[in-house]
């Protein structure tokens, strides 16, 4: 189609965006769906567009403007993307050019009433709708008044709104080029919009029709509210009829005008219930065509139904794949994990193949499937209350499914529910030397993965990770691992239970764990103060540090006075801890030992905020509350009738938490000192397919999987278009809120906290650390750019263990996501520090730099004047 104007709507197909743009091609691809009635046009392809900016040369230095300016200045933008829309919109549109537009008119009809729309090519696509992004413009009558407004469709790619939406997502304006639709008007007695799955809860099996008299744009511009339908299954099991008191309608000469509606009429509905029946069977064609949810924009003429435009709703949560068509429910991992964002598929299919049970990925995200354990009474029960000791709200989001009729099926306890999740593990003894010899087998399998894959390369080294994940497992699923594991955390649910019956104290386990042994991600925090006490009697040290942005700067900092010793420091910490980073679990993710600039303002403050020796005092601090804690709860209950037996069970488990609960944390960093090595192997790998010509860089490997990443080195090939796809959809899936619950029909449940103790005005979370503080909230969601002072509240949307060195200096704890015993709840606990976690949208709801008290003990967090 090189150099070719205009292409009728029957000539292209979904896979001509790059030609019609996205409107253009989804037009074309409906009218070619067996029933689908798609008002008749054609497109002005790109060639045309592209055409045209070549006869404006100026254009091209303002784009480079553009490109500069930040989103955000709005003014900037208005003034610019004004210039390049007037400068295009008064380019003469060549002979050839404009005759080429209305030949189609003439067969068309030259008098008729046309539909004029912009149809970007970076719009209606599967990862990003842009909708509403560019102009469209209805009844235009006559050859003349059609070439005009297809000049002001090819300017309104420079919008205020497109230009900035672009900015946004780090789009280059010129890569993004304008087609311009041009379709025969339709003059509706109804029309509206259509989305085959329910746009606020995800459900595919929901359609939401909303439906007005007169031309849709009523409607989409927000004049009037809609009737609205819900149909599931071919029956209406929702209905809303609106009074509609206006109506757009055509002018005979062109254009269109607001009309009032008769008062009998405006609460008529604008499609009878059979009608809008039929409209949802119908559209499930073209959902059925595209292979996913659209949102469709319909008219009504008579008694037939016109489709006017169908794009891509990306805005839904994906759904896992399952080879059958029973209802499932899915429980999110990195709500358990705290790691929400989005991961690569090197990072899904490494954790999938290393993982203790089966994993499914949707939007960039790995849920469990745990349909099964809903099914049986028993293993409902203990799931629920697993989760439910962990975060309330999977708990809520799993009754809130299992209170629908039937969705999950019941089955006896010996069906494939299998034993009760979480159940009560064997008993162990609190004896120090079992988290000494686990810890020791955990080394010593690192040690040995370090020495063993040094020497496989290629297919070989395939061949070998897999017998590696094999291990990875095993150390894993170790049942004394296991039990050291649960017998920590058992520790405090019963502390904390049963100190509340017999004494009213709210999580007593907080304080008995302070400074517990054994806690290599308090460790980690505290470690990187005694590096601050190596750097802070060096001024020069101090200023150079100030100073970095290299990667390299280790190299460098043994030149100045004092730089010696500091780089030594910090690269034993990077020996310890340098396989750590934020959103550990996904192995694509950058490592503080690849990026050790991440560490630098976190040493920095330590040196400013803190006195030398501060680690040793603080731990030791914690030590001393935790004993005296003991002793105060022993007394109390001994005091108590039948105190003595309570007594001695408390002593029991106290001596259990101490023994174990340090223990909790060693599990995640035996698997990421693991993760790092895989990495490291592969990430020499892929030097070698760049050297070899095969990639171009060699990140791109994270867009495959392992299995693919093994095929492409083993054939030294490679599929660029899938590493692309994979990108694009890796940018979008990061948009996406993942939600704690998801069922198979689409549904994203949230849950909520059924509580009525709080203040009002309060935001609800979990109480996960006791105590309460005052202070300034710093919202930060990126730990490189923490910027905290002595007495701060981090708030954030999750905490993984690369977190903790900044727990040392803050005051409070708030998260979004969160539970009991995920990383930040324990090393608050370790801390001392009150924490509450599970705050729904808790970083868009406090902003930075609000005061704030922190109510750790009851889960609640204060906004104050």
């Amino acid at each position: 189609m090189s150099e070719q104007y205009v292409v009728d709507f029957h000539e292209v197909d979904e896979t001509h965006v790059a030609v019609v743009g996205g409107k253009g091609a989804q037009l074309g691809a409906l009218s070619r769906i067996e029933g689908i009635r798609v008002p008749a046009g054609f497109c002005v392809t790109t060639d045309a567009f592209r055409r045209i900016m070549a006869e404006a040369p100026s254009i091209d230095g303002r784009l480079d403007e553009l490109s500069r300016l930040n989103p955000d200045d709005r003014e900037g933008i208005r003034t610019l993307s004004a210039e390049i829309r007037r400068s295009i919109e008064q380019i003469a549109i060549p002979d050839d050019l404009a005759e080429a537009i209305a030949g189609p008119l003439v067969r068309l009809g030259e008098q008729g009433a046309y539909a004029v729309r912009s149809s970007a090519t970076a719009e209606d696509s599967p990862t990003a709708s842009f909708a509403g992004q560019q102009d469209t413009y209805l009844n235009v009558m006559g050859p003349a008044d059609v070439l005009r407004h297809v000049g002001r469709c090819w300017a309104s790619l420079f919008t205020e709104r497109a230009v900035t939406y672009r900015l946004r997502n780090g789009m280059d304006h010129r890569t993004v080029d304008m087609a311009v639709v041009v379709q025969r008007m339709v003059f509706p007695d109804a029309a509206g919009i259509l989305f085959t799955a329910d746009p606020v809860t995800g459900n595919r099996k929901l359609a939401t029709v909303d439906a007005g008299f007169g031309l849709g744009e009523a409607l989409v511009s927000g004049l009037v509210n809609p009737d609205a339908f819900t149909v599931r299954d071919g029956e209406i099991v929702a209905r809303r009829i609106a009074a509609k008191q206006l109506a757009v309608h055509a002018l005979p000469t062109g254009g269109t005008r607001e009309v009032a509606i008769d008062p009998e009429r405006q609460e008529q509905p604008a499609l009878t219930d059979a009608q809008a029946v039929r409209l949802v069977r119908l559209v499930r064609r073209i959902e059925a065509h595209f292979g996913r949810p659209q949102d469709i924009e319909w008219c009504l003429v008579g008694d037939e139904f016109q489709i006017v435009q169908s794009r891509p709703i990306t805005t839904l949560f994906p759904i896992p794949v399952s080879d059958d068509a029973d209802p499932h429910v899915y429980v999110s991992v990195g709500h358990q994990q705290m790691m929400t964002d989005a991961m690569k598929p090197l990072g899904i299919s490494v954790w999938q193949l290393t993982a203790m049970v089966a994993m499914h990925e949707a939007g960039g995200r790995l849920f469990v499937d745990v349909t099964a354990r809903l099914a049986s009474p028993a293993g409902r029960a203990g799931l629920l209350d697993l989760v439910g000791r962990g975060d309330p709200l999977v708990r809520d989001a799993l009754e809130t499914v299992l209170d629908r009729d039937d969705f999950v099926p019941s089955l006896p306890d010996a069906g494939p529910g299998g034993p009760p999740a979480g159940g009560v593990s064997a008993p162990i003894e609190p004896d120090p030397a079992i988290v000494s010899e686990l810890i020791e087998r955990s080394r010593a399998s690192v040690a040995a993965l370090r020495r063993d894959i040094r020497t496989k390369t290629g297919p070989a080294l395939f061949d070998f990770l897999l017998d590696a994940f094999e291990e990875h497992k095993r150390i894993l699923g170790d049942p004394l691992n296991m039990q050291a594991i649960m017998a920590g955390m058992e520790a405090t649910w019963w502390i904390n239970d049963n100190l509340q019956e017999w004494l009213g104290e709210k999580n007593a386990a907080d304080t008995l764990t302070l400074s517990a042994p054994d806690n290599v991600t308090s460790e980690m925090g505290l470690a990187l103060l005694d590096v601050a006490d190596v750097i802070r009697p060096h001024p020069e040290v101090v200023t150079f540090l100030q100073g970095v942005e290299d990667e390299c700067f280790l190299d460098d900092l043994a030149k100045v006075t004092g730089g010696t010793e500091a780089r030594d420091a910090i690269e034993a910490y990077l020996d310890r801890y340098g396989m750590r980073c934020v959103g550990e679990i996904d192995i694509t993710r950058p490592r503080w030992r690849e990026r050790p600039t991440t560490l630098v303002p976190v040493i920095l403050d330590n040196v400013r905020i803190f006195e030398p020796g501060v680690a040793e005092r603080r731990f030791e601090q914690g030590r001393q509350e935790a004993r005296k804690k003991e002793l105060d709860v022993l007394s109390r209950l001994r005091a108590l009738p039948d105190g003595e037996r309570k007594a001695d069970a408390a002593k029991r488990m106290i001596d259990q938490v101490r023994a174990f609960i340090g223990y909790r944390e060693y599990p995640k960093y035996g698997i990421v000192s693991r993760s790092f090595v895989y990495k490291q192997a592969l990430m020499a790998e892929a030097e070698r397919l760049v050297r070899a010509g095969v990639l171009s860089e060699k990140e791109d490997i994270f867009y495959l999987t392992f299995q693919e990443l093994h095929e492409v080195v083993r054939s030294n090939r490679v599929d660029g278009r899938l590493i692309q796809e994979r990108q694009d959809a890796f940018r979008a899936y990061r948009a996406l809120t993942p939600p704690r619950v998801l069922t198979s029909e689409g549904e994203a449940v949230a849950g909520s906290y059924r509580r009525d103790d709080v203040p009002a005005g309060a935001l609800v979370g979990l109480p996960v650390s006791a105590g309460a503080v005052e202070g300034r909230a710093r919202v930060i969601l990126d730990m490189a750019e923490a910027d905290l002072e002595p007495g701060d509240i981090l708030v954030t949307a999750f905490t993984d263990p690369s977190w903790s060195p900044l727990f040392v200096g803050i005051a409070g704890l708030v998260t979004e996501v969160g539970g009991l015993m995920t990383h930040g709840a324990v090393i608050a606990r370790e801390y001392g520090l009150p924490a509450v976690v599970g705050v729904a949208q808790a970083t868009r709801l406090i902003r930075d730099g609000q005061r704030i008290r922190v109510h750790g003990t009851d889960g609640y967090v204060e906004i104050l004047p």
